[in-house]
């Protein structure tokens, strides 16, 4: 599924030009992914769709300025279910607080993110399964958060070299 959603990311970057669930369907299969990764990433996706229009109407891509207001504070603590860090697991939630501390996930986003990766039934998440969540809530949303952050959640960590 996260082939696909990574698919959806890079092919249709902003969201405007993606198109409904029966047509990215068949652009999906056409692109060569499997029937049961298409449905689980179009379920996921329309998961996603609700959870995203609970927050507004108003893309946050529009409103930047707002992005450091619904930062949490210093001094504020999420405090995780034991569901919630069985799912994400320590470098997941390491990975959650290192974006929201850098102010690049906003609460309101961090608890979209929260309820996404939620809806995946693998459990714990890898760090590149999460990367993807948050790169779809950015992108469903409409949220860009500096380059150097998309920088880090494109990049392998496995794979870099040390000088």
């Amino acid at each position: 599924m996260y082939e696909v959603l990574a698919y959806v990311y890079e092919t249709y970057w902003g969201g405007e030009d993606c198109p409904g669930r029966e047509q990215l369907g068949r652009r999906l299969s056409s692109a060569g992914f499997e029937r049961e990764e298409i449905l689980a990433a179009l379920t996921w996706l329309d998961g996603l769709n609700s959870a995203a229009q609970s927050l507004g109407s108003t893309p946050l891509a529009a409103d930047q300025a707002d992005a450091a207001s619904t930062a949490a504070s210093p001094a504020a603590m999420r405090v995780y279910t034991d569901r919630e860090l069985a799912h994400l697991g320590a470098e997941g939630v390491a990975c959650l607080h290192f974006l929201e501390r850098s102010g690049a996930l906003p609460m309101a986003l961090r608890e979209l993110v929260i309820d996404r990766a939620l809806a995946v039934a693998e459990s714990p998440l890898e760090s590149d399964e999460l990367r993807v969540i948050v790169m779809m809530v950015f992108w469903r949303t409409g949220f860009t958060p500096d380059a150097l952050i998309l920088d880090e959640l494109c990049d392998n960590p496995t794979a870099r070299v040390m000088h």
